[in-house]
């Protein structure tokens, strides 16, 4: 992670939205002397506490780590093929598919054994995120707080075992298995095996509400 740009990115969001270190430390959880840390770039945030900052913000983590896609540029930055007649630009929600390439996705990795790739462009107004987790044997990536009212999370696991948790109750999915739940409850993701779990996980921040 890049963790200068993670801090601008976080302290332009957090401008943007009117917060004070303060108010963000309030919404989020997380102390108002390493928000101030992470904005200067001088500390790595577990992928954890970039959760829980996102979470605060109303955002993604999709968001903190990479830029804002803009209208006629691949993630990338590079041109896309296409242009509408009146020499508009199409983006990827008007015909244009937004190609974001793997090694341009970005890549948490938390220090207690797991990581998490980001599949998903960062749109305007668009608050989704796909992402690819990978959980070490007997990891436990711990407790994220409950996102947005309405907030919508899907999950399907790829290879091994995932201990999903919902308010403090238990499910273990196998490779093949899938779920769905609310995302503005508290949810926890585990891997109790002995091997790798790998799942992907869908995630709607925005619920119910419509941006402009």
């Amino acid at each position: 992670m890049d963790t200068q740009a993670i801090g601008e990115r976080l302290r332009a969001l957090r401008r943007a939205r009117h917060l004070t270190l303060e108010q963000l430390a309030a919404a989020s959880g997380v102390s108002r002397s390493m928000l101030s840390d992470v904005e200067r770039g001088g500390r790595t945030p577990t992928v954890l506490t970039l959760d829980r900052i996102a979470t605060g913000l109303g955002t993604s983590i999709a968001r903190l780590l990479q830029d804002q896609h803009q209208d006629g540029r691949r993630q990338d930055g590079q041109q896309q093929d296409g242009q509408q007649q009146d020499g508009r630009q199409q983006d990827g929600r008007h015909g244009q598919p937004v190609v974001l390439r793997h090694a341009d996705q970005q890549v948490a990795r938390d220090p207690a054994g797991w990581e998490r790739r980001i599949l998903s462009p960062v749109l305007p107004g668009v608050e989704f995120e796909f992402m690819r987790t990978t959980i070490g044997g007997g990891v436990d990536a711990g407790e994220f707080a409950p996102h947005a009212a309405g907030s919508r999370e899907y999950v399907a696991v790829e290879a091994g075992t995932l201990r999903l948790t919902l308010d403090g109750e238990p499910v273990d999915l196998r490779a093949g298995d899938s779920a769905y739940f609310a995302g503005d409850r508290r949810h926890g993701f585990a891997n109790p095996g002995a091997e790798d779990c790998v799942y992907y996980l869908a995630m709607d921040v925005d619920g119910h509400r419509s941006e402009g």
